[in-house]
């Protein structure tokens, strides 16, 4: 049921600032573009106290087995599914742990379907089939708080026991939902007039960021800020890896990759074997009785 009227989301006014825009040389329109997207981080930086809540309930279900699902329509599902997929290869984790589910399935992902938002039923079967359970995490996001299929996938995880985060980018949602924690990044007037995948997009995109790498921070996914984690499955990555090991060891750039080689590719299992003088199953065996941390290894 709705709370407020939609006219008074900031998301649906005319920005000032860019009312003549179609007046404007390219630069003109480009710089009224970039003052406007200049405001969007201290927006966000006003809503890490909530952030940070989130962060505690991503981190906790998965340490306890559980997962996390990005609920999503438009541009807002099509985010959560970007961070999702950027998971695993960035952080050598399950594909499971988190999930992005856009309204309309991924024919959404490149086509426009966006009468699929106004399905709150869908919801309900698109969450069932990916598995939602008990102690899991849904994090439903709409910049205007009007998607009716993500505010029903937020009272479905609710009615199961699963934590609850709704991520808006207005002061207040569209449509109301009971959700643990509310994300509000007040991004106001959009430089054309409704256009969230600008403004609200930009900052959706830095609080999944935010959310996800911390969480894999909080996981012991990496050592000092170096993405220790990371599996070497491309050229550009053996290169980033074996550069990691150099670092952490003083081993010369072959050796280092030699190493890499012997660790199955794992830069984390490496740089033990490495510092510990041990096999891989013995450096595997420490990382698992440390929690994965690598500092507690080699401390």
């Amino acid at each position: 049921m709705k709370t407020i009227d939609r006219k008074s989301l900031s998301t649906e006014k005319q920005n000032e600032k860019s009312q003549n825009i179609d007046q404007k040389s390219i630069s003109e329109i480009l710089g009224i573009i970039n003052h406007e997207d200049q405001s969007i981080a201290e927006k966000v930086r006003s809503a890490i106290p909530e952030i940070a809540q989130t962060v505690k309930l991503t981190t906790e279900a998965i340490q306890n087995g559980n997962h996390i699902y990005y609920v999503g329509a438009g541009t807002s599902g099509r985010l959560g599914v970007l961070d999702a997929s950027e998971m695993p290869p960035t952080y050598s984790v399950p594909r499971d742990w988190f999930n992005g589910i856009i309204a309309g399935g991924d024919e959404a992902l490149r086509k426009s379907i966006e009468g699929a938002e106004d399905q709150p039923d869908r919801a309900v079967t698109d969450l069932k089939h990916f598995g939602l359970s008990a102690g899991d995490v849904v994090i439903g996001i709409s910049t205007s708080g009007a998607a009716a299929y993500v505010k029903s996938a937020i009272e479905y995880g609710q009615s199961i026991d699963a934590k609850t985060v709704y991520l808006i980018c207005n002061a207040k949602p569209y449509l109301a939902a009971d959700s643990d924690v509310l994300i509000k990044v007040d991004t106001g007037p959009e430089v054309i007039t409704g256009s969230t995948r600008m403004k609200a997009g930009t900052a959706t995109k830095m609080v999944l960021n935010m959310i996800s790498t911390a969480t894999m921070v909080r996981l012991g996914k990496v050592y000092g800020n170096l993405m220790v984690d990371l599996m070497a499955v491309n050229d550009k990555l053996v290169d980033r890896g074996a550069r990691i090991i150099s670092q952490l060891t003083e081993l010369e750039p072959k050796e280092s990759e030699k190493a890499l080689y012997a660790a199955d590719k794992s830069v984390k299992t490496a740089v033990v074997m490495i510092e510990k003088k041990c096999s891989k199953e013995e450096a595997k065996e420490l990382l698992d009785k440390n929690g994965g941390f690598l500092r507690k290894v080699i401390k």
